[in-house]
């Protein structure tokens, strides 16, 4: 099948093309800039940015294409480059014919009044949906991996701080999922046209407080934190502080802090009968992602693992960049 990946250079577009291309796909990637895209010899690249329609058209001669894109540090007005990108993509696609798209989006049920982060990411899956092509959707919560912008806080909160002063988030439960689990599902329901049109909800097998994922975390890099909660720590607070503590600049951190508020758990297990993938248990997902940190150190010499293209791992779905959409990071 010919398919297009959008937000290739992101934390989940990046392990999606090679996964793609060992299943049979021809893959054509969109990047705004080809010559800081390292592809591989397989793969057609095309130059453009959604925000400006008929620069990336001619990455649309293919059957399928995977949205990946997201636009979470360019301020406040995030939401708004979300939904001209979604529109622009949507109207592009359905005009040159595309039969399917794939769109990785959030859990969380909308009665529990989203975060705005969270809401954004609906909203964008609505308009995908308006589309001339049959929409699949992925609902997911934190994706654990190397380079995963919430993965990442978690990480850095769990072993520098031996006793940690949380929000009432600390007990909201969230069911994360490996990353190499979701690329599973999203290259698997390519090959199941019943999905065509449907949206499903993927997580690993365990389902957890952040409490628990904090010092599960913790415990495996040598310092499970004592967790106090207390009830007046606002995001605007909560997010300032973990810019102090963390690598995650606060732009970044106070949306995913806001998100933290939702359950995010799957309701909706239909997805497991149609596409097989082994889900790894936490635990596992946490080792294999440290490993693969340690050894992506390595491999640069001891230098901190960066983004693309002057990029920031952020957490839901890729990286971020300045003020155009960026790749999506979980």
């Amino acid at each position: 099948m010919r398919v297009l990946v959008t937000g290739a250079t992101g934390f989940v577009g990046g392990r999606l093309v090679p996964a793609l291309l060992d299943a049979g796909h021809d893959v054509t990637v969109l990047v705004r800039d080809a010559s800081r895209y390292d592809a591989p010899p397989e793969v057609r690249v095309v130059e453009g940015d959604l925000l400006e329609p008929g620069s990336f058209e001619s990455a649309l001669d293919v059957d399928a294409a995977y949205y990946l894109v997201h636009s979470m540090r360019s301020g406040a007005d995030f939401e708004e480059r979300d939904r001209q990108a979604a529109r622009s993509f949507a109207d592009a696609a359905s005009e040159h014919g595309v039969e399917r798209v794939v769109y990785l989006g959030g859990l969380g049920e909308e009665r529990d009044r989203l975060s705005e982060h969270l809401r954004s990411r609906r909203e964008v899956e609505n308009i995908l949906g308006e589309g001339e092509y049959a929409l699949t959707t992925l609902r997911a919560a934190i994706l654990i991996g190397a380079g995963s912008a919430s993965f990442d806080m978690i990480k850095q909160l769990a072993s520098r701080l031996p006793v940690m002063v949380t929000p009432r988030w600390v007990e909201t439960k969230c069911q994360p999922i490996f990353v190499d689990d979701a690329i599973a599902y999203l290259v698997g329901v390519l090959d199941v046209p019943e999905t065509a049109g449907e949206t499903y909800e993927i997580g690993g097998p365990d389902v957890l407080t952040y409490r628990e994922i904090l010092i599960r975390v913790g415990r495996q890099r040598g310092r499970a934190p004592t967790i106090v909660p207390v009830p007046i720590l606002s995001p605007k607070l909560s997010s300032l502080w973990i810019g102090l503590v963390t690598d995650v600049p606060a732009p970044v951190a106070r949306p995913l802090i806001e998100g933290l508020k939702n359950p995010v758990v799957v309701r909706d297990h239909r997805i497991e009968s149609l596409v097989d993938v082994d889900l790894t248990p936490f635990d596992e997902a946490i080792r294999k992602a440290l490993q693969a940190e340690a050894t992506t150190r390595e491999g640069r010499g001891g230098a901190a693992v960066a983004g693309d293209e002057g990029e920031t791992p952020t957490a839901d779905g890729g990286t971020v960049s300045e003020p155009t959409v960026r790749p999506l990071d979980r």
